[in-house]
């Protein structure tokens, strides 16, 4: 009905201009001219936009209810609230909650932008959620946003109100987008060429390009030669020989820099580095773990989420509250994010006992962090002393000095 049910194939092309250098001679790009596939050929980048989409789409997601005291209470799937369930299950009939949010996060990590079109029922109530894709945005006079896009040979255009729209950076036109692997298409075209210079050259047996000098009687004759060397190069490395026979008076000189010089692994290690700053990720979310250790691990942890997670979860939930609920609505939702703070067993032990045992939680709330059941009698604030029950708790009276018996002898 909508025409954004199948995605089409398409391939974005992004150049940033750079001087001829060895690489791009021999073949190896150069001008950082990268496609779409060729930058998520890159491992870093495929982990970086997997690891990102991936985090934030399995984050629970919840609706609540503010009343006129500030206090929230969570929303229920029924009937009269299908936004509950659209979010937490099915966005519509074809795909699961997690798998739009992927998706969405997916466009926004490679092509800059995730766009989803907010399907209503006759009482304004969200739906279905359908993503949209080739969209143009622009300006209308009257300052808002038009959405046009083409399904089915007709043209369709929908207002901002009628859009979840994300973006990983936009331009000063507040229009147009940015995208990461567009905007940084020099420091990936150089994490590709690395790599397929290290292909090919181990597809050459570990050896550098050559050139063969000598006394050649025609271009023809040289480039016979040429051959013969290179087949006889392949075939010594096939089997595993380090010895080349060559014609007398002719020569054979290294061309570039030897695989060593260019410190190859540490430019491949580097290329790591980079692409963890386009996405804003601390390197080991990466799997480098070269200055990795067990004392900074779980600051790392924190780093993610206050410094990476933080900002796209802000986005999303502002978004998805303005356009499902509307402005200055007491309906929204919210990311729950504890499970990525929950830190070892014996944390979260400590942690739950001192918030037990300062009133902060219930023990059935503590229980339910661990997906535990709740036990009778949890559901009652404790405080420190003798652990009792804050409402109507039997306050410790005063004993009376204890008399002794008198005796015999007295």
């Amino acid at each position: 009905m909508f025409g954004f049910g199948k995605r089409e194939k398409r391939e974005a092309t992004f150049t940033q201009s750079e001087p001829r250098s060895f690489a791009q001679i021999f073949g190896l790009g150069g001008s950082a001219s990268v496609s779409m596939e060729e930058a998520l050929g890159v491992p870093a980048v495929w982990d970086a936009v997997n690891f990102l989409s991936g985090t934030i789409a399995g984050l629970p997601l919840n609706v609540f209810d503010r009343d006129s005291k500030g206090v929230k209470r969570k929303v229920k799937s029924t009937p009269a609230n299908p936004v509950v369930g659209m979010l937490h299950s099915s966005v519509n009939d074809g795909c699961s909650s997690f798998q739009w949010r992927f998706d969405l996060f997916n466009a926004i990590f490679t092509e800059g932008r995730g766009v989803t079109y907010i399907e209503r029922d006759e009482r304004g109530r969200a739906i279905n959620l359908f993503p949209m894709f080739d969209v143009t945005v622009k300006r209308l006079p009257n300052g808002r946003k038009e959405y046009a896009t083409t399904s089915g040979g007709r043209d369709k255009t929908y207002d901002q109100s009628e859009v979840i729209d994300l973006t990983f950076m936009l331009k000063p036109d507040l229009l147009t987008h940015r995208s990461p692997l567009r905007q940084c298409a020099v420091a990936i075209g150089k994490a590709v060429n690395s790599n397929k210079y290290g292909s090919k050259l181990f597809d050459n047996g570990g050896l550098p390009a050559f050139a063969l000098q000598g006394p050649f009687g025609s271009g023809k004759a040289a480039e016979r030669a040429a051959d013969d060397v290179a087949e006889a190069t392949k075939a010594a490395a096939r089997k595993g020989g380090n010895v080349l026979a060559i014609p007398l008076g002719h020569e054979l000189k290294a061309l570039g820099t030897d695989p060593e010089k260019m410190q190859l692994v540490e430019t491949q290690g580097f290329g790591v580095v980079e692409v963890a700053r386009i996405y804003s990720l601390p390197p080991t979310f990466l799997q480098d773990l070269s200055r990795a250790t067990f004392s900074n691990s779980e600051q790392q942890d924190l780093h993610l989420v206050k410094h990476t997670l933080k900002r796209w979860v802000e986005q999303t939930e502002a978004e998805l509250n303005l356009k499902l609920f509307g402005r200055n609505a007491t309906r929204f939702v919210e990311f729950n994010m504890d499970g990525l703070l929950r830190g070892d067993y014996m944390t979260r032990m400590t942690g739950n006992s001192t918030a037990i045992q300062t009133g902060q939680l219930t023990p059935n709330e503590a229980r339910a962090m661990d997906n535990r059941e709740p036990l009778d009698g949890g559901d009652v604030l404790l405080i420190q002393g003798a652990t009792v029950p804050l409402d109507g708790h039997t306050a410790v009276q005063d004993i009376p000095p204890k008399t002794e018996e008198p005796t015999d002898e007295s």
